[in-house]
């Protein structure tokens, strides 16, 4: 049955910046490491939280994301960059080896990270994400173009404001394929209301165009380079590039354990019950073996 342990505030000190999230759970109990996706937070992972409860969960924000710090003026938002910040926050928190449940993004930060620092790695579950982005060499100049360009364009301060926290929340769910239930957890979170009315938190400069990608060849050998035992959970209705991405990246996990929910993108919200069995009966697998 679900627990109903109140969710908490947390914050960490992380290279002189502040990186926010959430906590539930058993506080003495296994400590479970939750990574939302792009423009997401933290509480995206807020309706998994009542069937995790036997775990210490702690779901964070990424830098320019909820109520997590944006970068300096002068930085910007690489892929690599987001390895970085995983990184330094286990080292401030002297966190080992944990398990890891990764949304879009956050699935694929954490499946580089995996293969970089097996050490702080348990048990991976990514949820409608595999393997990394990636553009082909011949792209690489026009990326970089678009990539700068895109930079110098995008004006940092310029923020739409909404009227009401509702007009903000059927925004969200025009982009998306969000329901209304859960797009308001993610954009309760995500905005601020100002004497102008209400702004996203977010860094605008997260939508700016990336300056590189890998190559196939790259993301293949960091899959390839993943030693833990890895669960994939997608989505009926998700991302188009999951299972493309599937059929091309599953023979080079070493262990990859695959499930299929009825949903979209976001499908640990929408079956947060079913998700979460899943979740416990990956990480369980590894002390039984």
């Amino acid at each position: 049955m679900p627990s109903n342990h109140k969710v908490k505030t947390v914050t960490f000190e992380v290279n002189g910046r502040k990186i926010s999230g959430i906590s539930n759970g058993n506080e003495q109990g296994k400590l479970l490491l939750c990574l939302h996706g792009w423009l997401d937070n933290a509480a995206s992972f807020q309706p998994l939280l009542p069937y995790l409860s036997h775990y210490h969960v702690i779901a964070i924000d990424w830098p320019g994301h909820g109520f997590s710090d944006h970068r300096s003026v002068d930085a910007h938002y690489h892929f690599v960059d987001w390895i970085y910040d995983l990184t330094a926050l286990f080292r401030s928190q002297q966190w080992q080896a944990v398990d890891i449940v990764g949304h879009s993004m956050g699935g694929m930060i954490a499946s580089a990270f995996a293969a970089a620092f097996p050490e702080h790695v348990r048990t991976l579950t990514v949820v409608d994400a595999i393997g990394l982005l990636t553009s082909d060499e011949e792209t690489t100049t026009t990326q970089l173009r678009k990539g700068i360009l895109s930079r110098l364009t995008r004006d940092v301060s310029a923020k739409k404001y909404h009227s009401s926290l509702d007009s903000a929340i059927e925004a969200r769910v025009q982009v998306s394929d969000l329901d209304k239930p859960n797009a308001a957890i993610i954009v309760q979170r995500g905005i601020e209301e100002t004497g102008l009315g209400f702004r996203w938190r977010s860094d605008n400069r997260l939508r700016s165009v990336s300056t590189y990608r890998f190559s196939m060849a790259q993301a293949e050998q960091v899959i390839a380079d993943i030693k833990i035992p890895v669960q994939l959970i997608y989505a009926s209705e998700g991302m188009s590039m999951v299972t493309k991405g599937l059929n091309h990246f599953r023979p080079l996990f070493k262990t990859l354990d695959v499930h299929k929910l009825a949903g979209g993108h976001h499908v640990h919200m929408e079956q947060p019950e079913q998700t979460a069995k899943l979740i416990n009966a990956h990480i369980n697998a590894l002390e039984v073996s």
